[in-house]
């Protein structure tokens, strides 16, 4: 009997799930009800699948308004009626237009006006498809209205928005938050009435007695729909089934594909390939994924068409298949990867491909997939309600001043210290924590459905500008639509402008290797010569001081190494304390015999009985604990967080533990196991997304090592990685570059390499305006260098604030002018109250104005970068007070192994972390005098006294440790260094005194 219930998904309106609104139903005895949520869809699928689970009938609609104006609800009388509503919403959605007072006539849904819109609007004639809603507040008025005389267009619709008086708070609250308004001052007309609840069916029948005939009515509108969508565990994808005009001709093609990669992957192909590749087309074609696979080939085919690098990533590159399609560069074979992490029976979705292109890239290969397939979305997901976004909200909503919302998003507070308003913010945080605030769009997911994807709900149209789902990846893979994922990475922007710039200043020695080249690269000395000492910097995720310090305890030397590294480092196997065995049992063999239970050592030999990667969960479920392989599956994926809460889950947990009991094995161990697999599986790498990361790893690696300087622009200009751009400076110069500040006649709005000269680019100067480098680039290449500084300001139009930007960073150091005394010339050729907007016809003749022999200090020259650039092209010690009183460096760790050594270092990135008790400790990455980079850690004790204050240089003292080979220092105590003062708002010649010529290798 209810048509018109809502869920928090109506967002900024309703207060509970769908899973609750069904859980509501069955405490009051509904066998039946329709969710119509506010001009959304995102509860749908959910709502259907788990309703079969209740045995309730479920109803799918939508109940449209115009703001919180009521305008109909409209309820599927079938799929084909939900489609209808699906596309007349997503029409209005992605125009954002206003819905009429009548929608059109729907050939599969029904239309129910509330009883005081048809009076509002003075709606008559109704279709045979229309009727009028009547609530229980609507009962009173009904006797007297002339709508009584039409009997059979009335329904019963008592709208259901809550539970109880929680929820009418919570709805007030976000209803103030969706206005921008103090809670005080909300509309009445922006709220829903208090009485939209749901009453037991007999209550409801009861309040409805005296209109028997509207019982009625509503009974057979509810028998007359039906909505169902498979969520069986046998059910069939709902992608685009055929990539061509059948499955027969599909899997000829897709065989064909095979066949013709098999020469350009194995030059010899033998029997064990051979095998592997039908078992694999076999199970493809048996589980219906020969589409899946296609429509990925087809993606990357066209990428490659178009010269765009791409990495393919996820559990699909533990397929041949991929391999030879080209989706992934990760040989199957050479890794041994595990089959049934792939793929298997009882696996109902498909591999996942993770698609990496350029950022650059990703936009146009997006263009092409809604071009080239017919029913595409991208993938919607949902934005909730967090702490601090709540506190802020609230904290409005509540009129707290500014200040006050601030500390209590800090956490740091104690309810019984809050006064009243504080505490109700603190309270009401509870409701709303966990519900959707608006919708998003997932990372990189994107649906190629056989049906029209309004088929399952319908889309809205984010600044992307692509029609996106209103549901999230969890819902779209239970009603069996798999997505791919098309996601952006710079580090395959740094690799093909690398390519680039070597294309056009080395042509000949780019042309004799080829970046897919990856069997050459894994048996390369130079490059595993990077990775055995790991210099990295700039090369993909292994260049993290975290990544650096397991490379080195490790003793990483090559691929295979680099490709466990890359699962290793994943918080889960830190977590639970395997990283630490792991590394014991690699350096000492035989620990992992002595240690490891039997079984685990049997079945992962190769990590020494330790799970490494996502494949060893399975492995473990199915041999250890006996569970099948779409069992073990559910446990993979639950510990990733989205099942978590799962029955499924839950279920496949005890089963675990029950069948670890039937074989014998003690509660200690099991316990132990299973602590492993919950902390560890959630954050782990399948084999092959590792092995994908580290093929990644090694072209960045091969451009580091013989094409370091060009590899070092190209990363510069794509945003950097892991540090501030001013490090990658200077591990260029640390390779042999001369590093020169921005230049009006060498300088583009990025970086240039010219042999070993590296200019910067106008971009590190955020002060200076995107129009004003572009004028001076355009005027460059149409008319040639500028010769002056008179002839600059005579071809570009740019204003005197602009014009001494570039002037301070010595932009004009090639006319030999000092510039001070440049910036005299621009401010008397310039004006500032006189705008021109039009560029001269004529060059004026200038005057020659007699202005003062001037003169620049280095040390003054060191500041105008740190203001304009945020670092200096000098080493910072120069910038000292007092210049350093030792030159101990990182040359000198292993000498003072287990002694104290005292240091000075640049930071160059901190990490605040916590110990088990939940005490802060530091680990600290800095340069030292030489250029070289050494580690530190500060342990909680330290830590609390000395806390660090921003970037400088530091004076540490401290013991010299080694772990597994690498060494860092523990420091003890440790000392900011003051810089000199600023010369230019000093005494100069005070200043120019402390300044001498550095020979610091971090110096020009």
């Amino acid at each position: 009997m209810y048509l018109n219930c809502h869920t928090y998904y109506s967002l900024r309106y309703g207060t509970f799930s769908e899973v609750a609104l069904l859980q509501l139903a069955q405490e009051n005895q509904v066998a039946q009800l329709a969710l119509t949520d506010i001009n959304c869809t995102s509860a749908g699928l959910n709502f259907v699948r788990k309703a079969q689970e209740l045995d309730i009938k479920p109803i799918l609609g939508i109940d449209f308004r115009n703001g919180v104006e009521p305008c109909f609800v409209c309820i599927a009388k079938n799929n084909h009626g939900y489609l209808e509503l699906n596309d007349y919403l997503s029409e209005h959605l992605h125009h954002k237009k206003d819905f009429p007072v009548r929608p059109p006539k729907f050939k599969n849904a029904y239309v129910i006006y509330p009883f005081e819109t048809v009076l509002q609007h003075e709606i008559t004639n109704f279709l045979e498809h229309e009727f009028i809603g009547i609530s229980i507040a609507d009962l009173r008025r009904l006797r007297f209205s002339r709508l009584i005389g039409l009997k059979d267009r009335l329904v019963v619709q008592q709208p259901v928005t809550f539970r109880n008086k929680r929820d009418f708070n919570a709805h007030r609250l976000l209803r103030a938050i969706d206005n921008n308004t103090l809670l005080s001052k909300l509309c009445v007309t922006e709220q829903a009435d208090p009485e939209e609840k749901m009453f037991p069916i007999q209550n409801l029948a009861a309040a409805f007695s005296e209109y028997p005939f509207i019982l009625e009515n509503t009974e057979r509108f509810m028998k007359a729909c039906s909505i169902h969508f498979d969520f069986s565990k046998g059910r069939k994808p709902q992608n685009l089934k055929n990539y061509l005009g059948s499955q027969a001709e599909d899997e000829r093609l897709l065989e064909k594909l095979c066949e013709e990669g098999l020469p350009y992957r194995y030059p010899e192909v033998g029997e064990d390939v051979r095998a592997r590749l039908e078992k694999e087309l076999d199970l493809i074609k048996q589980m219906g994924f020969v589409s899946y696979f296609l429509i990925n080939w087809d993606i990357v085919s066209y990428a490659r068409s178009r010269n765009f690098f791409h990495v393919g990533r996820g559990s699909g590159a533990n397929s041949i298949v991929a391999y030879l399609l080209r989706i992934t560069d990760v040989d199957p074979m050479e890794l041994d990867l595990y089959f049934e992490r792939f793929m298997n029976l009882y696996r109902a979705n498909p591999p996942d491909f993770d698609i990496d292109f350029s950022h650059h890239d990703r936009p146009i290969m997006t263009q092409y997939i809604f071009e080239r397939f017919e029913h595409v979305a991208l993938l919607g997901t949902y934005v909730t309600f967090k702490w601090r976004g709540m506190v802020r909200e609230l904290g409005k909503v509540f009129g707290l001043p500014k200040d006050e919302i601030d500390k209590l998003c800090d956490g740091n507070f104690k309810d019984a210290r809050l006064d009243g308003v504080s505490s109700l913010v603190v309270k009401y945080t509870k409701l709303l924590e966990g519900m959707p605030n608006y919708l998003s769009i997932h990372a990189g997911g994107i649906l190629i459905s056989d049906k029209p994807l309004h088929w399952f709900s319908a889309t809205h149209l984010p600044p992307k500008g692509y029609p996106t789902t209103h549901y999230d990846m969890v819902i779209a893979e239970d009603v069996g639509l798999y997505k791919f994922d098309i996601l952006g990475q710079r580090g395959l922007s740094k690799i093909k402008e690398c390519i680039t710039i070597l294309e056009e200043a080395r042509p000949d020695e780019i042309a004799q290797w080829d970046i897919h080249d990856i069997k050459r690269f894994k048996n390369d000395p130079k490059i595993n010569g990077l990775v055995r000492t790991a210099q990295c910097m700039g090369c993909f995720y292994v260049e993290s001081p975290a990544m650096r310090m397991l490379l080195k305890k490790l003793q990483v030397a090559n691929y295979l190494g680099l490709v466990a590294a890359s699962s290793i480092i994943r918080p889960g196997v830190a977590k639970s304390g395997m990283m630490r065995e792991y590394i014991l049992r690699h350096r000492n063999p035989g620990r992992a015999e002595k240690l490891a239970h039997p079984v685990m050592l049997r079945i992962m030999p190769e990590t020494y009985g330790v799970m490494v990667y996502q494949e060893d969960v399975i492995k473990v479920a199915h041999h250890f604990a006996g569970l099948d392989l779409g069992e073990a599956d559910v446990l993979r994926r639950g510990m990733s967080g989205k099942f978590r809460s799962r029955a499924e889950f839950q279920r496949v947990e005890e089963k675990f533990i029950s069948n670890c009991r039937e074989k014998g094995y003690a509660d200690t161990l099991i316990f132990e196991i299973w602590n492993q697999v919950a902390s560890f599986a959630g954050y782990a790498f399948a084999k092959g997304h590792s092995a994908s990361y580290a093929v990644e790893s090694y072209q960045t690696l091969f451009l580091r090592a013989y094409f370091p300087l060009e590899y070092m622009v190209a990363v510069l200009n794509n945003g950097g990685g892991f540090y501030r751009s001013e490090f990658y400076i200077h591990e260029a110069r640390m390779l042999g570059a001369i590093i020169h500040a921005p230049c009006i006649n060498n300088s583009d709005a990025r970086n240039r390499i010219y042999g070993k000269e590296l200019y910067l680019g106008f971009m590190y100067l955020k002060e200076l305006e995107v129009r004003v480098v572009d004028r001076i680039l355009k005027e460059r290449t149409v008319n040639g260098s500028y010769i002056s500084l008179e002839d600059f300001l005579d071809r570009v139009l740019i204003s005197i604030e602009q014009a001494s930007i570039l002037i301070r960073i010595d932009a004009f150091r090639f006319t030999g002018t000092n510039k001070h005394e440049l910036l005299w010339k621009a401010h008397l050729y310039l004006t500032k109250n006189v705008k021109i907007d039009h560029p001269k016809l004529f060059r004026p003749k200038q005057q020659d104005f007699q202005i003062p022999k001037l003169h620049t200090t280095d040390l003054e020259q060191a500041f105008t970068q740190l203001e304009l650039l945020g670092f200096c092209l000098c080493s910072p010690y120069d910038l000292l007070v007092e210049p350093p009183k030792n030159s101990t460096g990182c040359k000198d760790l292993e000498r003072y192994l287990n002694r104290h050594i005292d240091i000075y270092g640049y930071i160059v990135t901190v990490k605040n972390t916590k110990t088990h008790k939940g005490k802060r400790m530091q680990f600290a990455t800095l340069v030292d005098q030489q250029g070289a980079v050494f580690d530190t850690v500060l342990f909680p004790p330290v830590a609390a006294v000395y806390p660090f204050q921003g970037r400088g240089i530091y004076r540490f003292y401290g013991k010299v440790v080694s772990e597994f080979g690498f060494l860092s220092i523990e420091v003890v105590k440790m000392q900011k260094q003051d810089y000199v003062q600023d010369p230019r708002y000093a005494d100069m010649k005070t200043s120019a005194k402390v300044f001498g010529k550095s020979k610091n290798p971090l110096a020009n």
